[in-house]
């Protein structure tokens, strides 16, 4: 009898165990992502994302410079809110726009997106929101934690790495 309930109770642990991935929470811990949505698909609401994009990641590079963790990396940008909203706000003013951007954190699902050598594979990611105006139109995204960004340069194939040990390596060299 000792050993039946010996068993079973062996049985139920490794079921745990194995069953122990469907109840976490499945959200990538390594990657702090950025999403700036467009407020529409207009051609307009496009240009100026990539105008507030640029302004935005010339913003963050600084004060991510010194993240070590992902943990820093979200505490920097909840810090900042007001002023990564102030940044975009400041762009889509001077383009004659009347909506704002508005930032936030959040856990999102995202599809598998592959880089060069880096793929990051589909799955819930916590983020960098940035909606502009009602932020329905389509998005640009990056990586905030490790911080680096991808943008096409020359309508080219061809990714840039922006990071700020990358502007230290490069005024060295």
């Amino acid at each position: 009898m000792k050993w039946i309930v010996g068993g079973i109770s062996v049985f139920i642990l490794g079921l745990l165990i194995a069953l122990s991935p469907l109840f976490a929470s499945n959200v990538e811990t390594d990657y702090l992502r950025i999403h700036i949505r467009a407020n529409s698909n207009s051609s307009e609401d496009q240009r100026v994302k990539y105008m507030v994009k640029d302004a935005v990641v010339e913003a963050l590079i600084p004060l991510l410079a010194d993240a070590q963790t992902k943990e820093q990396a979200v505490e920097i940008i909840n810090n900042n809110l007001n002023y990564i909203n102030a940044v975009a706000d400041n762009v889509l003013a001077s383009e004659g726009f009347n909506y704002k951007g508005q930032t936030r954190i959040a856990v999102e699902d995202f599809p598998t997106r592959v880089y060069d050598d880096i793929t990051l594979p589909e799955g819930k990611y916590q983020a960098v929101i940035l909606d502009l105006g009602s932020g329905e139109g389509d998005n640009w995204w990056c990586l905030v934690y490790p911080a680096f960004c991808f943008t096409k340069t020359n309508n080219s194939t061809n990714y840039v790495y922006i990071s700020k040990i990358w502007e230290i390596i490069n005024s060295v060299t």
